[in-house]
């Protein structure tokens, strides 16, 4: 069977830079061989189960599955404009060191990781005495990534 949008299609991953970091997978063994299942506590290493087409992933990823078959193995690379975007400057936030002392309760610290109000995350890249820069891009923003794919299933 050949997949087509709409498809709902079973996979094992592996997301990584170009460089060979993994930041994402579904196999336990990667997971634990590239220390991401001790970052990641609790979490579930399975195939992961899309609708094609649904953007329930990147457009990238998304995109490569169709076509492919059952037992299907692929790597995929995909560029920033079909994953996470390119870095947006104007997602990097400037704010008073003081008043986001006073909002934080803490001293604001570069590394850190603060949450909106509406629930958006970002971290900060910049903290000074006057100053701090909130960066809320994804982390992955401006990445070329590559993913190691394998259909398990597909109906």
């Amino acid at each position: 069977m050949t997949i087509e949008t709409g498809d709902s299609v079973s996979l094992e991953y592996v997301g990584k830079l170009p460089d060979g970091t993994v930041f994402d997978t579904s196999r336990q063994d990667v997971a634990d061989a590239e220390g991401l299942s001790e970052a990641q506590g609790d979490r579930d290493y399975e195939p992961l189960v899309v609708e094609v087409g649904a953007g329930t992933v990147i457009e990238g990823l998304d995109e490569a599955l169709v076509g492919m078959s059952v037992g299907d193995e692929e790597s995929i690379e995909i560029p920033p404009e079909k994953a996470y975007g390119e870095h947006d400057e104007d997602l990097v936030r400037e704010h008073e060191t003081e008043q986001l002392r006073e909002v934080l309760g803490d001293e604001p610290e570069e590394g850190l990781y603060v949450q909106t109000q509406q629930g958006g995350l970002g971290e900060i890249v910049h903290a000074d005495d006057d100053v701090v820069r909130i960066d809320f891009n994804h982390e992955l923003a401006g990445e070329t990534l590559v993913f190691d794919v394998e259909i398990v299933d597909a109906n």
